[in-house]
């Protein structure tokens, strides 16, 4: 189960790194609504605008611990519960969003799930 925890930690910490360091202006398949940059999903998800900035922040170092848990376990579980509550709130925030598919959720529940995972098993 060790091998498989800590991939996940790198799957979670670099999947949202990834979505919070390089892509938070870039279009993508899986935004909601007509947004195009993670401030635009944020207005579309009717969250106010200084909000960003704080999530954004404690998603990167939730991710960052999570890969430093890999060197340092008693930040795992913390860790990961904090994300899998932020990434219920993303998918919450998903299906809000009527007009949307529910394919535009599936990233945000495959991060949950394996940080719930990670929160349990660890």
């Amino acid at each position: 189960m060790g091998t498989y925890l800590q991939i996940a930690q790198v799957v979670v910490g670099v999947t949202i790194l990834m979505v919070w360091l390089v892509r938070a202006n870039r279009d993508t398949n899986y935004r909601g609504g007509d947004a195009k940059t993670m401030r635009e999903e944020f207005a579309v998800y009717g969250f106010p605008d200084w909000l960003l900035f704080p999530v954004g922040i404690l998603k990167v170092l939730l991710a960052l611990f999570l890969l430093s848990g890999i060197w340092y376990a008693p930040i795992v579980r913390p860790a990961a519960t904090a994300m899998a509550f932020l990434m219920l709130v993303a998918v919450v925030s998903h299906f809000r969003v009527r007009s949307d598919s529910p394919r535009k959720a599936l990233p945000a529940l495959c991060i949950l799930l394996i940080s719930m995972s990670i929160a349990i098993y660890i």
